[in-house]
């Protein structure tokens, strides 16, 4: 549960900024253990039922990643695969591995922030989403809160590489 005030009360965009908001705290969590740093949360009926963050070190999982964790923990929360009432909010524009998983497990709607060069599924790289599946679409937000997961990807790489040139 989010510890918002009165979400639905908020406008549509104003609650992708607060749920995107709750979003980057996973990703602080992400940086503080030395994880690239995404969040995730996932919202049904304007609450939060799970979260994640990347786990890719920790777990020595290269499929660890914030969505597939919080997708995989809203799943087990609401006891159904199908997510089809749900909104993902990503501080990552998604690979096409999450990309494709949101696809499987009917995702009704995705938020994300920063776009990826290397790997973003969703028009930086390629365009999943862009194609028409046979069985499901997806709505898609883009660049909500875009400087703050930016900027906070930034440090984290800056960081990475000031402590590999001391050692």
């Amino acid at each position: 549960m989010t510890s918002l005030v009165d979400v639905q009360k908020l406008d549509f965009q104003h609650r992708d900024i607060a749920f995107m908001r709750e979003a980057l705290k996973e990703a602080k969590k992400a940086f503080e253990e030395d994880e690239v740093p995404v969040g995730a949360v996932l919202v049904i009926n304007h609450k939060i039922v799970s979260r994640g963050h990347n786990q890719v070190e920790l777990l020595q999982d290269a499929t660890a990643h914030a969505e597939i964790i919080c997708m995989t923990a809203g799943a087990g929360a609401i006891g159904n695969w199908r997510l089809s009432d749900a909104t993902l909010y990503s501080t990552l524009e998604p690979c096409t591995m999450c990309a494709g998983a949101m696809l499987s497990s009917r995702l009704k709607r995705l938020v994300w922030a920063a776009p990826d060069i290397r790997q973003g599924a969703n028009g930086s790289w390629i365009d999943i989403f862009a194609m028409k599946h046979p069985m499901h679409a997806i709505e898609v937000t883009r660049q909500v809160l875009q400087d703050e997961a930016s900027e906070l990807m930034r440090t984290f790489f800056q960081k990475q590489r000031a402590s590999s040139k001391q050692q």
